[in-house]
């Protein structure tokens, strides 16, 4: 499995990161530019991912999107795990939104 840090990813433009936390979870703080599918809706959801260009997955330390990332690689698509998760990404000062 790929994995990337927060501040590779923060160097990234247009970068599409999928937020596999619980949606009380994403309210509360997420990377800026994240997009909320959590990990119990991806099967149901698998669709609406592309499937022609890279996807970034974070959670809250790297858990649970390191297990999506598991899951979406079966289904041959190009996923990196964030190390750290959100938790990384706040401690290092980058960008977030709330709400």
């Amino acid at each position: 499995m790929q994995s990337i840090t927060v501040t590779e990813l923060a160097k990234l433009t247009d970068a599409i990161v999928i937020d596999v936390r619980e949606p009380d979870e994403f309210a509360q703080v997420r990377a800026a530019g994240a997009v909320s599918m959590p990990m119990s809706q991806i099967i149901d959801r698998i669709d609406e991912l592309p499937a022609d260009e890279t996807i970034y997955l974070i959670c809250a330390v790297g858990g649970r999107s390191g297990k999506v990332a598991e899951y979406l690689e079966t289904h041959d698509l190009d996923v990196v795990n964030v190390d750290g998760g959100t938790y990384a990404w706040t401690d290092a000062g980058l960008p977030v939104e709330q709400g």
